[in-house]
């Protein structure tokens, strides 16, 4: 989790991999509304560019404070409760993992989460993180009204409208924060439900005939396919009464977390690092340890995975209607050459969502995510996927390593230019740019 006294006392600053690093010549932390105000304006005299850093999840340079590094880590909590209209209003600063129960209070929970929780929920919204499910979207669709200081350092507030007309709801649906800084969210939110998760291990050509009929009968599907290995973990998610974890569950989990899934795959993990040869066996043992779990809670217990073993990653979202074409052509290569990769491939479905830059484009997806352990080489793997996914034109996740030049963004996002536009009306002289952003849009 995000310390605040880390980020302080320490000049350089790193994303949650260590690989984007900076330092920038300011960190601050404002407690309030017109204390950012007025950061942002003596920045904006002073002509030197800020970002929010968030919880530094981004494996992208979208955060990458160059001059002035601003934490919202004083401006969280919950605050407000609309119950008859299901809405919660949140300082933007607030973690997903304070959320859950906060929100539990009330009879209420959020439609969807990622398994990291660790994320604010002004980044989670604002690079489109998003869990699983065809019929769900990211945490930014959640989202029906923002509040926001511009690069002036003006404040303003905008309610969602219709999908199809509200082109500043569209731009603001996903922005990486180039059209200002959000101050407050409010969310649609539902009523407090349960989660029933079980794991299972499968052969690809099993899980792939299944793949349809599980991502329908289930509010969550997701697989895990190890490469080189011809098997996969596949995880369901299914509604069930709202109860609480129970202890006992609780103590496994965090038995398992600490022992398995983080401490053996940290050891096979260093193994193939020390010996990239071996990644395939790596790979295999993984693949065959993979337990037959169940388990029920909140939703907000269900959704995270403690995250113990770090990586970097890189993500795309293509057409669901190309997804059993595609993963099949995946599986086949990797079974001939796992590129050196022995973490799983993750595999998730997204409903279409109408954001200018949202990686669905208006579609539902099949969204495919591939790591590299830290400390290995992950360009091998990376640009192989990079060149790979041209035939289904991928679209990247915003906050994954994205290897794309503007001119490819630009065919893959036609409303590129009028984001952009709306974008030179909040933010005129590129107060919330960086290097990466500039590359990504500017260039």
């Amino acid at each position: 989790m995000f310390s605040l006294s880390q980020w302080q006392g320490n000049a350089k600053w790193e994303n949650w991999v260590g690989y984007v690093t900076a330092m920038p010549e300011q960190k601050l932390t404002p407690h309030s509304v017109e204390e950012l105000q007025n950061i942002v304006k003596q920045a904006r005299l002073a002509k030197k560019r800020i970002r929010v850093t968030g919880a530094a999840h981004s494996f992208s340079g979208c955060a990458r404070p160059e001059e002035i590094a601003v934490s919202l880590h004083n401006m969280r909590g919950l605050i407000s409760v609309d119950k008859a209209n299901k809405l919660a209003t949140l300082h933007a600063g607030t973690y997903l993992y304070e959320i859950g129960p906060a929100l539990a209070e009330h009879g209420l929970a959020l439609e969807n989460m990622g398994d990291v929780q660790a994320q604010t929920i002004a980044g989670a919204a604002s690079t489109a993180t998003h869990g699983t499910g065809i019929t769900l979207g990211s945490v930014a669709n959640q989202v029906v009204a923002w509040e926001w200081i511009d690069g002036t350092g003006e404040v303003h507030t905008h309610h969602r409208g219709d999908p199809v007309t509200d082109e500043l709801g569209n731009a603001l649906h996903v922005s990486l924060g180039m059209l200002g800084i959000f101050t407050k969210l409010t969310l649609k939110v539902v009523e407090l439900y349960g989660l029933r998760e079980t794991n299972q291990r499968l052969e690809f050509e099993q899980g792939l005939a299944s793949f349809h009929d599980m991502t329908h009968n289930h509010r969550h599907m997701e697989w895990f396919l190890f490469p080189g290995t011809n098997k996969l973990q596949q995880k369901t998610l299914s509604v069930i009464p709202p109860k609480a974890m129970k202890q006992g569950q609780k103590i496994k989990d965090q038995f398992q977390s600490l022992f398995m899934l983080n401490g053996a795959f940290y050891l096979l993990s260093e193994l193939a690092r020390f010996q990239p040869k071996l990644t395939k066996k790596v790979s295999q043992i993984s693949a065959s340890s993979i337990p037959n779990t169940f388990r029920e809670g909140y939703s907000y217990q269900v959704f995270p995975t403690p995250r113990g073993v770090r990586f970097n990653e890189t993500e795309y979202f293509i057409k669901l209607s190309d997804f059993e074409a595609c993963i099949t052509e995946i599986n086949n290569i990797l079974l001939a050459d796992n590129k050196n990769s022995h973490f799983p491939i993750e595999v998730r479905t997204h409903k279409g969502e109408t954001g200018m830059l949202s990686p669905t484009q208006g579609e539902d997806c099949a969204v495919l995510s591939f790591h590299v352990y830290k400390g290995m080489d992950c360009e091998p793997l990376f640009n192989w996927v990079y060149d790979y996914m041209k035939q289904w034109q991928g679209r990247p996740h915003w906050g994954k390593v994205n290897k794309l030049s503007a001119t490819e963004l630009r065919e893959l996002y036609p409303q590129m230019e009028r984001f952009l536009e709306i974008r030179r009306q909040y933010d005129p002289d590129n107060v919330f740019m960086n290097t990466w952003l500039e590359q990504k849009f500017l260039s």
